[in-house]
């Protein structure tokens, strides 16, 4: 329990100094009950419509992939740093690295995941 004393101390010194900046924001802070100071600010422009607009799941779906993918160059570019002191067995770690990604992809095209227009729309339930 020794060791974990430092732990307990940051924690508590954590959750103390956001309950200080809640309260004093709440204290300091400005109050209005009028409803245009409810509406965000757009650089000095006066807001036009609602900001609840539906998006197709496709953008969140290929904004995930990019992410998916991002990350695994991430991990290839870190390899890449030590390709001389991997050998031939790091090399081919990322030979199969690589594959299994390619392989992702073209499953990926094969589902149709990148098709912006669906002939069947429940066609990725297997219907």
């Amino acid at each position: 329990m020794q060791s974990n004393w430092g732990w307990v101390i940051f924690f508590i010194g954590s959750i103390s100094i956001c309950l200080v900046m809640l309260f004093f924001g709440f204290l300091l802070g400005e109050r209005s009950l009028q409803r245009e100071d409810d509406t965000p600010f757009e650089s000095g422009i006066a807001s036009v419509g609602s900001a609840r607009l539906n998006f197709s799941v496709q953008f969140y779906l290929i904004s995930a992939i990019f992410v998916i993918f991002d990350a695994e160059s991430l991990y290839l570019y870190a390899w890449s740093t030590v390709v001389r002191e991997a050998g031939w067995l790091g090399f081919i770690e990322s030979t199969v690295f690589i594959f299994v990604l390619f392989v992702s992809l073209i499953y990926l095209f094969n589902f149709g995941i990148f098709n912006w227009v669906r002939k069947h729309p429940l066609s990725c339930l297997g219907n």
